[in-house]
């Protein structure tokens, strides 16, 4: 093609582009949520609407020297739902990683197909993939829109919730892949990230999938849940199995192409089949709680960010539930989800501001922390600071299927305000407390009017019962082990019968502090949990139990103990994206030293990696910090096996085995470095 036809080409195109209509122009549009970008970093400057294609003229500020890059797949959608695919860009290339500029700042031009002019709100979406750049409810900020009201929608699809919702069984996922090839699929095992707020712990569910395709996989709840199983790598472009499911059902699932030929579920019977619309929908609650989660400014500015973002919340909802038709329970469940995930940002946002406004130095070999904006930090400490929270229906039990309710629920129990308040007329000058029964009695009675202010309610609800229960879960094992240094007292005749009975004031056992908890839980079924839990509890008689047969992750703890015959292993579980990990792991290196002279225990240092091979970031760290060590490094499907064995999904985690390849029970396990000469002298006697 010679220079004279390119020529006249461009000026073809230039003419077109002239006699092209213009509907309309957003200048400076306004948008609900900018996701999966650091800070606000995408901004829609202008749209365009024409009758040939909508122009975008975005601004990418990303941190300089790092790269970014946008697919060809990325589209706009109404609505309605209707999909405005890319068509070409001007100021980058697509499908190409892209080095923010010195500026930080990218500035680039999207032309996709032509939205009607009728249109008021639009997404911008980088294609269907994990992680995708996203600016959400874009609109002229000209435009009012109008949320409704949560009372309104509720309102509006009545819903009324089973009378055993709650209870305690099994459920069972099970299904087939459609034609699957494990190397064309790229997996072949799922994992599920699911915690039961009764339960102690949190755990991780693994299901294998067969050559033909067919998998399964049973566990317990206490409660209907929405949950999903992935995939951390996949070749289809699909790698998520979301459910529904309630106690004792069972969900029957079939992974196949969908008539665009795209890897989706179909749901053959169960809850899952009942809310199926809601469990596809593409509206994510989290991405529209995303800016307050991040937002950067002052509680009193929070406040306004906190009124938008429900607002943007509801008015999503409501749109997204007209479009896919939702049921009453669809929409009542979404309604919950929407909840959860708004009291989850309030709550990020407050713990990310306590980080802002204080800092640590280290003086005479110790970290003080130093407050930079008292003001602030007095906001952070106020109840009254949290007045969103109120919108919040925390005692309706739809809430719980929340994927996000857990950590919610961890969120709240430890919020500032919590902390500070449950304390009040307990700690000594010192800011410590005696450990005695009169003084737990303050504190429960404390945390309870505590919550009760930050939730906005008059009574003990749902959750605030919820995280009395936490933390009598929480504490139980500190609990046992003062049960076992009272009996130790108790036998020591040096000491008087007035000496006895003076010191017996200040344990807390489980036989003193069960009654003060459970005096506090109303809730019929709570208190029947916690009932549940201290017989289970105290059921566990044997200092150690048996690590399961036939199972390749405690095959390997038993080659690791048979190594160091005679020796308790402590395990530590890290990662090199865990900063806690890797601040226990630097901190210890001097008490490890000490320890490596022993012959009676061995640390072992367990990772996660892409490959069983291991980075090189983690090779370099491991000669830094652990070169004297026993280090072992899987693949992260590995260790996600080793957290379904030892029932874990947050790092670092600890567990402790005896010489003879047992583990240990929970409250004479290690917990971290901290007082390790002790629980190791502790074990010892035990187990002689």
């Amino acid at each position: 093609m010679n220079k004279q036809t390119i020529i006249t080409i461009l000026l073809t195109l230039v003419a077109i582009e002239g006699q092209a209509k213009t509907y309309k122009i957003i200048k400076a549009p306004e948008w609900m949520a900018c996701v999966n970008v650091m800070g606000d970093g995408l901004k829609a400057c202008e749209v365009v609407f024409r009758d040939t294609a909508t122009t975008v003229h975005f601004s990418m500020e990303y941190p300089k020297g790092q790269y970014f890059r946008f697919v060809k797949e990325s589209y706009l959608m109404d609505e309605d739902g209707h999909r405005y695919p890319l068509r070409s860009a001007e100021g980058l290339a697509l499908d190409t990683w892209v080095q923010s500029p010195e500026s930080g700042v990218t500035d680039f031009t999207m032309h996709f197909e032509p939205m009607p002019k009728r249109v008021q709100v639009f997404d911008f979406i980088e294609g269907d993939v994990k992680g995708a750049f996203m600016l959400l409810g874009i609109h002229d900020k000209k435009t009012k829109l109008k949320a409704p009201t949560l009372k309104a929608l509720s309102d509006a699809n009545p819903y009324a919730v089973p009378k055993d919702w709650f209870k305690t069984d099994t459920i069972t996922i099970r299904g087939r892949f459609e034609g699957y090839d494990a190397d064309k699929f790229g997996f072949t095992s799922m994992e599920c990230l699911y915690e039961d707020v009764f339960e102690k712990d949190a755990n991780t569910l693994v299901f294998d999938i067969a050559a033909d395709g067919t998998f399964e996989k049973k566990f317990q709840a206490s409660y209907p849940i929405c949950e999903m199983f992935f995939a951390e790598q996949t070749k289809i472009g699909f790698n998520e199995i979301p459910f529904f499911a309630r106690p004792g059902e069972t969900i029957d699932v079939i992974v196949r192409p969908n008539e665009h030929g795209q890897y989706e579920c179909f749901y053959g019977n169960g809850s899952s089949k009942d809310v199926e619309r809601w469990l596809k929908s593409s509206l994510k609650m989290s991405d529209l709680a995303y800016p307050l989660r991040m937002f950067k400014g002052k509680f009193s500015e929070a406040n306004e960010m906190m009124e938008r973002t429900w607002n943007n919340m509801l008015y999503s909802l409501q749109k997204e539930g007209l479009r896919q038709h939702f049921t009453p329970q669809e929409m009542q469940l979404a309604l919950a989800d929407l909840q959860v995930h708004f009291a989850y940002a309030v709550m990020d946002y407050a713990m990310y501001h306590e980080d802002a406004v204080r800092k640590y130095e280290q003086r005479d070999g110790r970290y003080q922390m130093v407050i930079l904006d008292s003001m602030e930090w007095n906001e952070i400490y106020k109840t009254e600071s949290y007045r969103a929270l109120h919108r919040v229906d925390f005692d309706n039990p739809l809430l719980l299927t929340s994927d996000s309710y857990p950590i919610t629920l961890n969120r709240i129990q430890y919020a500032c305000p919590i902390n500070r308040q449950k304390y009040e007329g307990v700690l000594n000058e010192n800011g410590g407390y005696v450990s005695s029964l009169e003084n737990a009695e303050k504190i429960v009675s404390n945390n309870v009017l505590a919550l009760r202010n930050l939730m906005g309610t008059d009574h003990d609800g749902f959750m605030a019962q919820l995280c009395a229960y936490k933390d009598m879960a929480g504490n139980f094992d500190n609990w046992r082990r003062d049960e076992d240094e009272l009996q130790r007292v108790l036998a020591d005749t040096t000491m008087t019968a007035d000496e006895r009975k003076e010191a017996e004031a200040f344990f807390q056992s489980p036989g003193k502090m069960m009654p003060l908890y459970l005096s506090r839980l109303s809730d019929a079924y709570i208190h029947q949990k916690a009932e549940a839990f201290y017989a289970a509890k105290m059921a566990q008689t044997e200092l150690s139990t048996p690590l399961p047969a036939d199972n390749p992750s405690a095959d390997l703890i038993r080659k690791l103990s048979a190594k160091y015959p005679g020796r308790f292993l402590m395990i530590d579980f890290w990662g090199m994206g865990c900063g806690p990990c890797r601040s226990a792991i630097q901190n210890s290196k001097n008490l490890r030293a000490e320890v490596a002279k022993r012959d009676d225990i061995k640390l072992i240092f367990i990772a996660g990696e892409r490959t069983a091979e291991g980075s090189e970031a983690y090779h370099n760290y491991v000669k830094e910090w652990l070169a004297d060590e026993e280090t072992v490094c899987l693949t992260n499907t590995d260790f996600t096996r080793m957290q379904e064995l030892f029932r874990f999904n947050g790092i670092p985690h600890y567990e402790t085995i005896t010489p003879d390849g047992r583990r240990v029970r929970d409250d004479l396990n290690f917990n971290g470095y901290y007082n390790f000469d002790f629980t190791l002298n502790r074990l010892k006697e035990k187990f002689k």
